[in-house]
């Protein structure tokens, strides 16, 4: 058996392929869909603004014990409604508390409730959703009928009666505005889930004798995650005005345990409105900004995520 000698235009044939290869190998890299949607992403300005915003509103929240310059419950009454200065950048309330440090332990409860309720209807959406889409028949038209009875609900005022009969507190709230929320995300995933199951991988998967559970987590799932995170951000965003809106109504998280609504809710009347801003200024944007960081995220992530866009 003879071989061809290693010639030098062999050698440099050889190094012409070698380098091909991982000129290819470094292209498929650089165009993977992940390094696409992140390139996408990075190039909307108020999207990364709004990352770095909810980034430090986490921080506040997590560290909260050791960055509030007060204990945001302590009472003073002979620091009753003082203007911000020096020792209180904020100002305190009508109790004597330190607005500043109730407001970053504020951080904990707003975030706690808009991050959690967020996922735990989109977990509940995600499930039904899978099951009404890939399944159909009655399962479907059981899950769509009560899809719409949710929906034709107004959330807000169905919210309002449930607190007030079984009494605010932070778990009751996030389970609540979970409850009425799920529809949204339940839809998205319908609509998804009925469009991927008739392709040709989720064909050849069913004659390749793989189970119905099995598609829907292997290939499905994948698939209807990138959508279902964009509906997650807006769902987040209305489930901190929810709260905010309880606490301002009195149906918020417990006394003395502070919340940005329920600092509104302190400042309500209409002397401290007009002379005290102090009171409900901070607490107003806190929300405001919160609501419009997830926002932005929300529209980064949706163009990120569209594949129609060209990069």
């Amino acid at each position: 058996m003879s071989t061809s000698p290693l010639l030098p235009e062999n050698i440099a044939a050889i190094d012409l392929e070698a380098a091909e290869s991982s000129t290819e190998q470094r292209s498929a890299w650089q165009e993977s869909p992940f390094r696409i949607s992140m390139a996408r992403f990075l190039r909307h300005r108020l999207a990364v603004a709004g990352l770095l915003i909810l980034a430090v509103l986490v921080v506040i929240a997590i560290f909260a014990p050791l960055i509030s310059p007060y204990n945001p419950n302590a009472i003073n009454l002979f620091l009753y409604q003082h203007p911000p200065e020096a020792a209180h950048w904020l100002g305190t309330d009508q109790e004597g508390r330190d607005v500043l440090s109730r407001l970053i332990f504020g951080a904990r409860v707003s975030l706690t409730v808009g991050i959690t309720s967020a996922v735990s209807a989109g977990l509940v959406g995600l499930v039904l959703g899978l099951l009404a889409g890939f399944l159909g028949g009655w399962i479907d038209s059981v899950v769509m009928r009560l899809t719409e009875m949710v929906l034709s609900f107004p959330a807000l005022v169905v919210i309002i009666l449930i607190v007030a009969i079984i009494g605010p507190s932070l778990t009751t709230i996030i389970i609540v505005i979970a409850l009425t929320q799920w529809p949204t995300g339940c839809r998205i995933v319908r609509q998804s889930t009925r469009s991927l199951k008739e392709r040709d991988f989720i064909l050849t998967a069913r004659a390749s004798g793989s189970s119905d559970f099995r598609i829907m987590l292997r290939h499905i799932l994948p698939s209807v995650l990138p959508p279902l995170t964009v509906v997650l951000t807006v769902l987040s965003a209305e489930a901190i005005l929810l709260e905010a809106a309880l606490s301002f109504l009195g149906l918020g998280v417990n006394v003395p345990e502070s919340s940005w609504g329920g600092m509104m809710q302190a400042a309500q009347s209409l002397t401290t409105l007009s002379t005290q801003p102090w009171l409900w200024l901070p607490p107003g944007i806190a929300i405001a900004v919160a609501v419009l960081a997830i926002n932005f995220v929300g529209d980064g992530l949706r163009d990120a995520l569209d594949t129609r866009q060209q990069m």
